[in-house]
């Protein structure tokens, strides 16, 4: 496509895109024969015979391998030589933790080549400083009966000594260097800490004590490279330095080592400017941001985030660009990560298995869409993210205070009242105070993205106030005119939600994989709440959700919109009206690589299936169809499906995707099948015509583009 003129392949100004034509050559196919012969006697298939035939027509090659396999040989005995004692002891002692080379099993060079490595892997990480991988040697016997194989495991001395030498950790020298990767003019901070680490930093930025607890070469510890890789990934975690390097000399005494680190850090000051415009169902608009980070505020790799962005969408439908404003978002806000856990209390912190972090922040937003809706947000809290293994991660929000003034326009709220709209009256048009507590704990986050099979599971717990409940009962404290209690002259919130995302990952090699995931909410208001605010509740559509609706324009259940008598109220209710307080999503994605070259990117595809809906739990005559009903819920499920592009830059994934409508439950009986008007222009434009006149403002829309940064899931 990119590389032909007049029919021909190019053969000047030729473009790197995509992979060139694979040319016939009879040598590479002979040599392909004994590569396949080799790897099936790799996989126990000792007297494989594999030969080829090559047909041609048309100027294309057709090959076809033909295999003769032969018996599949097992593993009959397993023994060792190992004349170190220790060595040998060290062996057998962890054996079972990593072996896959059992009496039975069909040999395989793979568990052999694993059972070297992990040999390898356990002699570095006990001291054995000078061990080798070529010490290690596995003969085969295959000269028996009945195809069996004996193994036998050799480990050897090296050469002229009795035995593999132990080696322990003495001084530690870390060198901080500048920025600039220069060591600087002026003398260095220095000092000793815990009579082991000597530290010389000619950035005059850290507090030394601090960086230690992220340092796991302890003198008079056995050298391990298992406590090295550590050491390396706990620092890089922090994300202050660049590059650090740990180099060992061995001390006199014949021993001991020395480690020797070289430290440069990141600049102190970054600052990030980002914007984007966007456009979507006739409204266009931009986003701007800036973020200012300092990542070593106190000397301890403490990283401060100050975040300011805007937000403006206009109402482009009138055919004049930029004719009205729709709405304006002013988000500000403040984080403190500190890289251990701050309490009141002592806490036992394992940094081996993961670095811990304290967040306090504080944000503010200022949302207005005129003659809507105003909103004036502010949160303040502290959380706590910790690891408790490599792939089970915790974190826990134990304060979460937040004050919410909503206020609706004066004249918009007596429509809506006119109307009996009560419900979006009490949920947007409110001011309230909400101390809480949130948890989430997630399970295989850091395989993501690999391409192997597990389960990811990320499981959300928000519980907001209990402790003001409490209080209320004990202190009596003041109802206002609606009988809510209030604190500080505010009703509080007194709820409780949960949400689960549930994947499951499946590999089919060659950079395919599968996806299934669904993903369940459900958010219940209580005591003092009769219904929950805006932002707790639950929308479906969007980028990752189904992605063949726009966010916030799918449900509850089977609401149609055209139940709003006014044109002017729906405009307004934009993006207000459907939600729920239980959602259920899920998809269905198959991906592959496309492309492993195009344009600097490596191009991916993927199709997909979505499904999905919110619900409200109780009735409201003003949201027909929207309750959640057991017996009618795979009826009011909302269908889509389509295609996308993923643009993987090595740094993030541009991502492209088209969703088109198959089942929309704000339909009643066949005609919720949209699908089927999709591949009829005249069946298409009848249905757009007659939905603009029940719905108008809203447009239907049976494609929706998705652009995003990232995978959806």
């Amino acid at each position: 496509m990119f590389n032909t003129r007049d029919g021909k392949y190019r053969s000047d100004r030729i473009k790197n895109i995509g992979e060139a034509p694979r040319l016939l050559d009879s040598s590479l196919v002979d040599i392909s024969s004994r590569e396949i012969q080799k790897f099936l006697a790799y996989k126990s298939f000792f007297n494989a015979a594999v030969t080829s035939e090559i047909r041609v027509k048309n100027k294309k090659a057709y090959i076809t391998f033909i295999a003769e396999p032969g018996p599949s040989f097992k593993v009959r005995n397993i023994n060792h030589a190992i004349s170190d004692s220790a060595v040998r002891d060290l062996y057998v002692k962890n054996r079972e933790n990593f072996t896959k080379l059992h009496s039975g099993n069909r040999y395989d060079v793979d568990s052999i080549m694993y059972e070297i490595n992990s040999i390898f892997t356990l002699m570095k990480s006990n001291g054995y400083y000078d061990f080798l991988k070529p010490y290690i040697h596995v003969d085969a016997d295959s000269t028996l009966l009945s195809s069996q194989v004996d193994l036998k495991l050799n480990v050897y001395n090296p050469l002229g000594k009795m035995a593999h030498k132990v080696y322990y950790l003495k001084n530690t020298n870390i060198d901080i260097r500048n920025s600039n990767i220069r060591f600087g003019r002026r003398p260095p901070d220095s000092a000793i800490v815990d009579s082991q680490y000597f530290f010389r930093d000619y950035s005059h930025r850290f507090k030394f004590d601090k960086l230690t607890r992220y340092i796991f070469l302890n003198k008079g510890k056995k050298y391990s490279v298992e406590n090295e890789n550590l050491t390396y990934d706990r620092l890089y975690e922090l994300n202050v330095f660049r590059n650090i390097k740990i180099e060992y000399e061995k001390d006199p005494d014949s021993i001991h080592l020395n480690a020797r680190m070289e430290i440069t850090p990141l600049k102190r000051n970054s600052n990030r400017v980002e914007g984007e415009y966007t456009f979507n169902s006739g409204r266009n608009g931009f986003n701007i941001g800036n973020t200012y980070t300092n990542r070593n505020l106190f000397g301890g790799a403490e990283r401060l985030d100050i975040k300011f962005r805007y937000g403006i969408l206009f109402d482009s439908r009138d055919k004049k660009l930029f004719s009205s404003i729709f709405n304006r978002d002013i988000q500000v806000g403040a984080n403190l990560i500190i890289p251990r856990i701050v309490a009141p209390f002592h806490v036992r912190e394992n940094y081996r298995a993961g670095l811990p972090h304290t967040t306090i922040s504080s944000s503010m937003q200022i949302f207005d869409q005129p003659g809507a809706f105003r909103n004036r947000l502010f949160i303040n809290s502290i959380s706590y993210d910790w690891t408790q293994s490599k792939n089970r991660l915790h974190s826990f929000t134990p304060i979460n205070i937040e004050y919410r003034d909503g206020r609706l326009d004066p004249d918009f709220r007596y429509r809506l009242d006119t109307a009996g709209n009560l419900l979006y009256i009490r949920t947007n048009d409110r001011r309230f105070i909400n101390i809480g507590s949130q948890y989430n704990f997630t399970l295989n986050a850091s395989k993501l993205s690999s391409y192997t099979n597990f389960t990811y599971l990320r499981a959300f717990f928000d519980i907001g106030g209990n402790s003001l409940g409490l209080a209320a009962k004990l202190f009596s404290l003041h109802k206002n005119s609606d009988g809510e209690r209030t604190f500080m002259g505010l009703p509080y919130l007194q709820y409780g939600k949960t949400e689960i995302d549930l994947r499951w990952y499946r590999s089919f090699a060659g950079e395919r994989q599968f996806v299934a995931r669904i993903n369940p909410g459900v958010a219940v208001p209580y005591g003092n709440s009769r219904s929950l605010p805006f932002e707790r509740n639950f929308y479906a559509g969007g980028s990752s959700g189904v992605r063949a609706w726009q966010a916030r324009t799918l449900g509850p259940g089977t609401y149609n919109r055209s139940v709003i008598e006014s044109e002017e109220t729906r405009k307004n209710l934009t993006y207000l009206d459907q939600y729920g307080e239980v959602k259920v999503e899920g998809n269905l994605e198959y991906r592959f690589k496309i492309m492993e070259n195009f344009f600097g990117s490596k191009l991916r595809g993927a199709t997909f299936f979505d499904f999905g809906n919110v619900w409200l739990l109780d009735e409201n005559e003003k949201v027909p169809g929207g309750k959640l009903q057991l017996d009618k819920f795979f009826d009011q499920l909302a269908l889509g499906a389509g295609a996308g592009l993923r643009f993987d830059l090595q740094y993030f994934v541009f991502r492209f995707d088209v969703g088109a409508k198959i089942k929309d439950p704000q339909f009643s009986g066949s005609d919720n099948w949209v699908i089927k008007h999709l591949f009829s222009s005249e069946a298409r434009k009848e249905f757009k015509e007659e939905y603009i006149k029940t719905n108008s403002p809203d447009r239907y829309r049976f494609l929706q583009y998705n652009f995003g940064i990232g995978m959806p899931f």
